[in-house]
């Protein structure tokens, strides 16, 4: 292969391939099946684009997103009250300002950096400029570069974004089938897959050469009626009329979507171009326009001004021959095309997202000399989505991991004494027998109260990787009745986003020995901003979060549950794992979780080796403060250890379990510590006229009373729970605590109480002792036994 030919392959992959790569959904459809074929050279490559947080975490939900470019600012004579970000906001999309940052191509560019941009300086940047501005950068020259449409479109291409609201397009210029002046607007509508929102091509440019130039490139040009009938004029600009057709005409916004979409799905590398007329209020008629193009146009050639300075001249002469009328208009047109490119995104979003919310149909009409008018209809496709997805409410919604799991039982074996061994031996192998299953904390916590909800919805929040083993979670989620509209699939652009998986190596008695995970891609990956928008669209009663999260991201999901009145209960995963909800302050800032009556946490289901990790935690990071100590002088435990052994036992409370359930119980009011084999330990810290406090029957439970009138604390109640059953046929331990959880939690949304909850979820735990799956097939079957136990009293 030569050089030239080697090159040219690379930039098809990366034309077809990393242009388009982004973070998809899971129920989004993939158009680039070359993507698959990137080359870790390519991620490199794409490591050159900064995409804001806001920008990649609307790209990789499917969210509608708008690009828009950079010169109109750093180049403009518009003034900067433009407000064109909120007019894509409000028309329910994001705003993506593209342009070069102090060498770095930035996709998402804040206010802040385009101030920075404009009173430094910035360079006019299109498509040829990009590489060199970029270059600089990375040897240290750091240069702004404001992107024009064609610099714009290549960096929306390269994140993904396929929508461009605009101004007004370059073109041919007059004569410039003699000067080769020629924009490369035009040339990059030839090749890069881009829909631009403008008023056509700038008013006092050649418009049917230019048109001419756009179909030899293969381009799709087509114009918004915009409530006029008949043959419709392509714009121009200024005006609504240029005295040219335009080539086909479409009606609306999911006309235009449909386009996309079906350009995209066939695979047509070329641009599109919509153009937009000027609002009909805001437009110069056509015979003035025209007036003052000829006389500007031919000042501009008497006087010499050519290429880089022809079109300046012209639009300052064109604006004092229009009185000042032109500088308005050109001000509306554009905050026009923004809004029409806003809705135009929020129609493909709903299109490729398969939405039934989304046009019926979408047709335009083709208008060609001499050709009759021919109405072309794209039909989406029927939508897969169940009547479950198509509710965004959900009365739980999981935040937690989902993973392939491997479960390795040992086999046994026979010691050199003929003694049959239980434990399997280091450092040789084992004989065992191998079982895989879709499991995963989030996962197991979701799926468990999914089977023994009745009209309740359960939503999983999770994410995997572009690879066999997500594909093989999602088919599985799917097959389980699990809506999976929050399972983002990561593209292998981003490091590692392997599938989560988790390898358990059990004894001969199945209990567990030791367990390798793979997690990497919860805490490596965050995207607050969906996090936050997944709770506010689910709306759940319980928000459930386990402890594979970053602890920036655990607290996010917290605050995010809270904002949105959901109760919150924590999964720790691990001992090492349940350290992450009692992290460190940031540096003079406050402890990340609040203390009650306003806890972070309603509640945890700890381990006894999670509960002394959380215990732990919370001492060296100094959450035991002055604030903790009031909540907790309120108890009165004076005296305390005989009432810990009289509510437990001895070894209970020698293990320190009581004791550490009491001092954490300040920020997590209910915490279920699970003893396996010994049953649950309920401690809660109760309000004052909890119905516990007044009920006989739990009398003996009350570990403590305040009677100093404290407005929010009324009492502790501790509650050993002895196990309701002893497993002898125990098939795998895995999913086991997740499965009482689950459980739980659905009584609890249910409306009932923790304390009538418990042996419900105990006996669904033991289900799952004797399943070979993580959460038992069997769980439907105590559908009635946890209704009788929610409506208990």
């Amino acid at each position: 292969m030569t050089a030239r030919q080697h090159l040219l392959g690379r930039a098809h992959h990366v034309s077809s391939a990393l242009l388009g790569s982004r973070l998809k959904c899971a129920r989004q459809p993939c158009f680039n099946t070359v993507q698959r074929r990137l080359k870790s050279t390519d991620s490199q490559l794409a490591s050159l684009l900064k995409i804001s947080p806001e920008v990649a975490d609307a790209l990789a939900t499917n969210k509608p997103v708008v690009a828009l470019e950079s010169t109109i600012y750093t180049h403009g004579a518009l003034g900067d009250d433009l407000y064109l970000e909120d007019i894509v906001r409000k028309n329910g999309a994001v705003p993506a300002v593209c342009g070069i940052l102090a060498g770095v191509p930035t996709v998402g560019l804040s206010t802040e950096e385009v101030t920075r941009m404009v009173h430094e300086g910035a360079k006019k940047a299109s498509r040829r400029d990009l590489a060199y501005l970029v270059g600089k950068g990375l040897t240290g020259t750091k240069i702004h570069g404001g992107t024009t449409i064609s610099g714009t479109m290549v960096l929306s291409r390269l994140a993904g974004i396929r929508v461009f609201g605009t101004g007004g397009l370059g073109g041919v210029h007059k004569g410039g089938e003699n000067s080769m002046d020629i924009s490369a607007d035009l040339t990059e509508l030839g090749r890069t897959r881009v829909a631009v929102v403008s008023s056509g091509c700038k008013g006092f440019l050649d418009i049917p050469r230019t048109l001419e130039f756009l179909e030899t490139q293969g381009v799709l040009v087509s114009t918004f009626a915009d409530g006029q009938q008949g043959n419709i004029d392509f714009p121009a600009f200024w005006a609504r009329e240029s005295g040219i057709k335009s080539p086909s005409v479409i009606q609306n916004e999911a006309e235009a979507a449909a386009m996309i979409y079906a350009q995209e799905q066939l695979n047509i590398e070329t641009g599109l171009l919509l153009a937009n007329p000027i609002p009909e209020e805001h437009a110069i008629s056509r015979q003035d326009m025209e007036h003052a193009i000829s006389v500007a146009v031919s000042e501009a050639d008497e006087k010499g001004f050519s290429g880089a300075e022809n079109t300046p001249y012209i639009l300052r002469r064109i604006r004092e021959l229009t009185e000042g009328r032109s500088v308005p208009a050109n001000k509306y047109l554009v905050q026009a095309n923004v809004a029409r490119a806003a809705k135009v995104a929020v129609e493909l979003s709903k299109l490729m997202d398969g939405d039934s919310r989304s046009s019926q149909a979408a047709a335009f009409t083709v208008q060609s000399p001499g050709i009759r008018k021919v109405k072309v209809e794209i039909k989406p496709e029927p939508s897969k989505v169940t009547p479950q997805q198509q509710s965004h409410t959900a009365d739980i919604l999981v935040a937690g991991s989902v993973a392939l799991d491997l479960s390795c039982d040992y086999a046994g074996g026979v010691d050199d004494q003929g003694n049959k061994t239980v434990s399997p031996l280091a450092h040789v192998s084992n004989p065992s027998h191998i079982t895989q299953s879709v499991g995963g904390v989030g996962h197991n916590v979701a799926l468990a109260a999914h089977k023994v909800s009745e009209d309740g919805k359960v939503r999983l929040c999770s994410m995997v990787g572009d690879d066999i083993a997500g594909a093989t979670i999602l088919a599985n989620l799917e097959s389980s009745g699990l809506d999976t509209t929050c399972i983002r699939k990561l593209g292998r652009e981003y490091p590692s986003t392997r599938t989560a998986q988790y390898v358990a190596v059990n004894d001969a008695d199945k209990n567990l020995v030791m367990a390798m995970a793979d997690m990497a891609i919860f805490s490596n990956h965050s995207f607050p901003t969906y996090w936050n928008s997944a709770v506010a669209a689910t709306k759940p009663k319980w928000l459930v979060v386990d402890g594979n999260w970053a602890e920036a991201d655990i607290q996010t999901w917290i605050e995010a549950g809270h904002k949105h009145g959901a109760r919150v209960a924590f999964e720790p995963v691990s001992a090492a794992k349940s350290e992450r909800l009692f992290a460190a302050p940031k540096q003079g800032g406050q402890l990340p979780l609040r203390l009650f009556p306003n806890a972070s946490v309603d509640l945890a289901s700890p381990n006894q080796y999670e509960l002394a990790a959380m215990h732990g935690a919370a001492t060296r990071n100094e959450y035991f403060t002055h604030s903790w100590f009031e909540v907790i002088d309120t108890f009165g435990m004076q005296g305390s250890r005989d009432k810990f052994v009289r509510l437990t036992n001895a070894e209970i409370t020698d293990m320190g379990l009581p004791q550490q359930n009491i001092q954490l119980l300040p920020y997590i009011p209910t915490i279920i510590t699970k003893l396996g084999a010994k049953g649950a330990l309920v401690t809660m810290l109760l309000k004052p006229g909890d119905p516990l406090l007044k009920d006989s029957h739990h009398a003996p439970y009350i570990l403590a009373r305040n009677y100093n009138d404290h407005p929010h604390v009324g009492g502790v109640y501790m509650r050993l729970f002895p196990p309701v059953e002893t497993v002898k046929d125990v098939v795998s331990v895995n999913g086991v605590g997740d499965t009482f959880l689950g459980v739980l939690v659905a009584g609890l949304a249910m409306g009932g109480r923790v304390e009538n909850l418990v042996d419900v979820a105990q006996r669904a735990a033991c289900l799952s002792l004797r399943s070979h799956e993580s959460v038992s097939m069997e769980l439907a079957g105590l559908k009635g036994d946890l209704r009788l136990a929610v409506e208990k009293e």
